[in-house]
Formats: structure tokens, C-alpha cells, sequence
């Protein structure tokens, strides 16, 4: 009964809070609109009244410019070069100063006979502007306006032009004998008006935008055009012709902000200068406040949650003395239960503790089995080359020793001591040779020393140096920073040996053979790179590289365990081993291990 009394209270607070919300959004909502509405409006007075003066500024700039001297001269004689060049001249002077775009003079055909820029590449000198509405408006005898673009320069302006009459003291009645016009650049505005939000159109009598800071809204119009509306354009070439489709054309999110909009009127011609508040700011004010509401009445459900609770905590000090007293019984109960439980378990523990230690030692051992018996078969495939190595010294031991028996026998001691130290010379280098075997097949401890990386890959080198050579293999060493580890020695040169002798196996059937070995530190670690120009590691062994008993050579030459092995022992030293195909060809093995510490 409580749990569905419960959950009636919380539905009914859900459905009031819902209902405060909604009235609280449309009430907030309605307010925003006629607050930005108003903000609109007291903006657009101000955009309007800015674009007004600008248009006053250049109102009279054409009438004043009817009263120089040579405009009469030039459309009256129009063969007078001189006058027609001093007027150029004066239009560009005049031009520059009051910042206008263009000056120019037609005649009553609507010939262009002087221009502020006759010497520039689109000079409008010579051209008919006969057809556009300011020259008829004009030639009438009355103040011509119109914005377009422009037909020779292709750049929109608002052209203001003035009749000129033959007379300066222009007698009414009398027909004007030509046409003075000031084209000037509005674009200045949609500048100023890219810093506000809110799009801000300015149309022409006919609904077409002109001039907006949203640049893919001009020369669109706000609603279709009619058939003459369109004609009356095509005829005037007010927009260089473009066609002018609705606004509502455009792709959905070019239509951003086209609404509802407040509107003023500017200027003569009827144009209509409109902003549009954004119905984003007035949905954000309407739901901020409908967060107010939401939180207080979610301030008011906590207070009466709160008077409820301290009812309830009070019934349940009482009820919890009761509850505390049996928990307690429970506890001592169960805490009995759960020693017993652990005790056991703690027993279970040390019995399979002992066990993984006599497992871990089993493994230790067989892996130093392992790793013996790879050094074990390592010897095996070098053993054809270590004979090669000592039959050579033991051949040239007996020689010499027949030569000494012979310089003896006739009293030649120099040669004889000569031969003699040929024959200490060559048992040094079996000595060496024996040595290194030596050293490689007894067992690994765990010792643990320094390990001079250089010696230890001169020494891997030499042992394997026969075979390189009864293969006519190439190996170069590159010992670009000498390097010192801490490790086992007998372990460190056994994986280079392993490595060694897989990059001899690689290129062992390849044309150019060669195989080179470049120690060198990388990032506070010692890095040995042995490279070959074999084949290089296919796709499919790649993922099975390092797995024991996994190899690509058949049975007599290994069983798979060389690399697994020396990836264990680089692991065990706190190294990496990697391989990868070079970019220059063939398979190029890496071994990282950190460098010794100092002190």
C-alpha cells in the first residue's frame, strides 16, 4: 500500500511539474519574441538610419557636378579632345577624394563621352547605358536611383543621377542635354553587419535581397516573381542577368534564421531593410526559463521530502535499535561461519602455493634444459665449421714443425725459431676458437655480470665465422656506440648466435648474400639490429614467429626452438625481441635491452 501511495504522490508531481513547465515555456517564449522584436527594431533604426546618410552623403555629389566647366563644352562639342581629357581627369580626382566608386557623364543617347576611369581597362567611356532605368529617370529631368550590377565592371553599386541642362541657371522647361551619375559602393554595410548574429537583409522594390551579411541570401528574392517582374529585370540588367530564384530554394541549412523579421523602409525606391531576430535565442530564453520552474518545483518536492524524512527518521531510531540488536546476533553468527570458511581456505591456499613452487621450479629447470640443449644443436650445425676452423691451424702446425726438423737438422735455428713461433701462433688461435666452445656449450647459472654487447657480437661472429665463409656470405659489423648491459654473457651470445644463424639460413639460397649487424643505443636502451637480404618473413609465419617448435626448415636443420628461446632470455634480461621485413628487402631481427646503470 505505502510503495503505490509512493509511486500515485511521484506521478502526480511528474503531471504538475510537466504542467508548470509548459505554461512557464509558452509564457517565456511569448515575452522573448516581443522582447527581440523589439531589440530589432531599435537595431534596424539604426543600420537604417546609417545606410540613409551614407545615401544622402552622395545625393547631391552628381548635381554639384554638372557645374564644371568642361561638361558643357564636352557634350555640346564632344569632338574637343582637350575638354574631354581635362574632364576625365577632374571625374578621377573628384572620384578618389569623395570615395565613390564611379563618375561619369552620358549624353541624351545614353553615350558614355567622359568617365573617372577612361584610363583603366573597363573604361565606360564610348559604352551605352541607355538602357538603365537611372538614365531614363534622368534624361527626363528628374533625379535618377538604382542599384545593380555593374554591366561593364560587374561590381554592384548605387548609381544617383542628375540631368544637365544647357543652361546653368537650368530654366524650367528646358530639355536636359545629357546625364552626370555617381555609382558608390554599399558593401561596406554587409561588413558592419557581419558582426551581428541576426541575418540582416536589404531588398528592393521587387523583394530581391541586394545587400545581407548571409551571402548566399543575395540575389535571391523573398517570395516567387512574376513573369514581368522577371522581364523588367532581364530588360534593365540589374543583376548581370543571374537568375533569381526564392530564398525558399535554397538547401535547408543555407535557410538559416529566414522566419519571422522585423522591417523598415529606406531610402526612395522602395527598398525594405528587414533583420530577422533568431528564434534560437528565444527558444534558449523560454527554456532557461522553464529550468526555473523545473528547479523549483524540484526545490519544493526536496522540502517536502525533507519534513517527510524527518517524520520518518524518527519512527526509525526506534525501529533501528531493534534491527541493530538482531543484526548484531547475525553478525557473531556469521563472522564464526566466515573463519572457518577463511581458515579452510587459507589451508587450501598453502597447499597449491607449495605446488606452484615445485611447478615454477620444474619450469626453471626445463627451460635451462631447454635453452642447453639449443646451445647443444647450435654446436652441431657449427661443428663442420669449427673443424674447417682447426684443421687449417693443425695442418699448418705440422708443416712447420716438419720445416723446424729440418732447419734443426741442418743447423738453421733461425728458421727454425722462426717456424716455431708460426706454430705458437696458430695453437693461440685454436686456443681462442676452443675457448669460445667452450665457453658457449658449458651451462648457464644465474649469474648475473656485465656484458660488453661489442665483444659479445665479435665473439658470436667468430664462432660462426667458417660457415659465413663456406657459404660466401657477407657480414658486416657497424659498431656505431659501443654498449655494456647487465645479463648473463653465455645466454646473450647464445641469442645472437640463434639470430646469426637464422639470417645465414635466410639468404643461404639468394644471389646477393649478405648479412649485417649494427649495435647502437635508442631511447636509454642498447638496440642490436641484425638485418639479412633474404626473402623476408611472409605473411602467414609472421603471427607464429616466436612459438616453440614452430619452423619453416626441415627437420635436420632445427626444431623451432631457437627463436622462442632467445625471446625468453631477452624477456629475462628485461629486453624485447622483434622482427619485421625491411624496406629495403629482406627480414631484419631487433633486440632491445637497457643499458647497465651507473653505480
Amino acid at each position: 500500500m505505502r510503495a503505490r501511495r509512493n509511486l500515485l504522490l511521484f506521478l502526480a508531481f511528474i503531471a504538475a511539474t510537466l504542467a508548470v513547465c509548459g505554461v512557464t515555456y509558452q509564457l517565456s517564449l511569448r515575452k522573448a519574441t516581443a522582447d527581440q522584436k523589439s531589440l530589432g527594431s531599435a537595431q534596424l533604426q539604426i543600420v537604417a538610419m546609417d545606410l540613409e546618410s551614407i545615401l544622402q552623403k552622395f545625393e547631391t555629389l552628381p548635381f554639384a557636378l554638372g557645374f564644371q566647366s568642361d561638361v558643357r563644352q564636352v557634350l555640346l562639342h564632344p569632338e574637343d579632345a582637350a575638354a574631354i581629357d581635362r574632364l576625365n581627369r577632374a571625374f578621377k580626382i573628384i572620384q578618389r577624394q569623395s570615395h565613390a566608386v564611379h563618375i561619369f557623364m552620358l549624353n541624351t543617347a545614353g553615350m558614355t563621352l567622359a568617365s573617372s576611369n577612361w584610363d583603366e581597362e573597363f573604361s565606360f567611356v564610348g559604352r551605352d547605358f541607355g538602357f538603365r532605368p537611372y538614365f531614363r529617370e534622368a534624361v527626363q529631368g528628374r533625379a535618377g536611383r538604382f542599384y545593380g550590377i555593374g554591366n561593364i565592371s560587374s561590381e554592384p553599386g548605387y548609381f544617383i543621377a542628375q540631368p544637365i541642362y544647357r543652361s546653368q541657371d537650368q530654366v524650367s522647361g528646358d530639355a536636359p542635354i545629357g546625364v552626370m551619375v555617381v555609382k558608390v559602393d554599399l558593401a561596406e554595410f554587409e561588413h558592419t553587419w557581419s558582426s551581428s548574429d541576426d541575418p540582416i537583409a536589404l531588398t528592393d522594390a521587387s523583394g530581391v535581397v541586394f545587400l545581407s551579411n548571409r551571402p548566399e541570401w543575395k540575389y535571391h528574392s523573398l517570395k516567387p516573381l512574376s513573369a514581368p517582374m522577371q522581364r523588367e529585370l532581364e530588360g534593365t540588367h540589374q543583376y548581370a542577368d543571374l537568375p533569381i530564384a526564392p530564398v525558399t530554394t535554397l538547401p535547408k541549412a543555407l535557410q538559416r534564421g529566414f522566419g519571422e523579421h522585423v522591417a523598415r523602409p529606406v531610402s526612395k525606391l522602395g527598398w525594405e531593410l528587414m533583420l530577422y531576430p533568431s528564434r534560437a535565442r528565444m527558444v534558449r530564453s523560454a527554456t532557461l526559463a522553464t529550468l526555473a520552474g523545473a528547479l523549483f518545483m524540484v526545490a519544493l518536492a526536496i522540502s517536502l521530502l525533507a519534513w517527510y524524512q524527518h517524520r520518518r527518521r524518527v519512527q526509525e531510531r526506534l525501529e533501528s535499535r531493534d534491527a541493530l540488536r538482531r543484526a548484531a546476533e547475525e553478525l557473531d553468527l556469521r563472522i564464526a561461519q566466515r573463519t572457518r570458511e577463511l581458515t579452510a581456505a587459507n589451508q587450501a591456499i598453502a597447499a597449491k602455493y607449495d605446488k606452484l613452487q615445485q611447478t615454477e621450479t620444474l619450469l626453471r629447470t626445463t627451460q635451462n634444459e631447454l635453452v642447453q640443449a639449443g646451445k647443444l644443436a647450435m654446436l652441431g650445425q657449427m661443428a663442420a665449421g669449427v673443424t674447417h676452423e682447426l684443421n687449417q691451424p693443425l695442418a699448418a702446425i705440422r708443416a712447420f714443425a716438419d720445416n723446424s726438423v729440418k732447419f734443426l737438422a741442418r743447423g738453421q735455428t733461425a728458421q727454425a725459431v722462426e717456424n716455431l713461433e708460426h706454430i705458437s701462433s696458430a695453437s693461440a688461435n685454436m686456443g681462442k676458437i676452443i675457448a669460445q666452445l667452450k665457453g658457449f656449450a658449458r651451462k648457464s647459472g644465474d649469474l648475473v655480470a656485465t656484458v660488453d654487447l661489442r665483444q659479445t657480437i665479435e665473439a658470436a661472429a667468430l664462432l660462426l665465422g667458417s660457415e659465413f665463409q663456406h657459404h660466401g656470405v657477407d657480414i658486416a659489423i657497424d659498431i656505431r656506440q659501443p654498449a655494456s648491459i647487465t645479463g648473463d654473457v653465455v645466454r646473450t651470445e647464445q641469442v645472437l648466435i640463434n639470430l646469426l644463424r637464422n639470417a645465414l639460413d635466410a639468404v643461404e639460397d639468394t644471389p646477393r648474400k649478405q648479412v649485417h649487424v649494427v649495435l647502437d643505443i635508442e631511447d636509454g636502451q642498447a638496440v642490436v639490429r641484425i638485418r639479412d637480404s633474404g626473402a623476408g618473413i611472409s605473411d602467414e609465419v609472421a603471427p607464429h614467429l616466436f612459438e616453440p617448435f614452430f619452423t619453416t626448415k626441415s627437420s635436420s636443420k632445427g626444431l623451432g626452438l631457437g627463436l622462442a628461446i632467445s625471446s625468453s632470455i631477452v624477456q629475462a634480461m628485461n629486453g624485447q625481441l622483434t622482427a619485421h621485413n625491411h624496406e629495403q628487402g629482406g627480414a631484419e631481427f631487433i633486440v632491445r635491452l637497457p643499458l647497465q646503470k651507473n653505480g
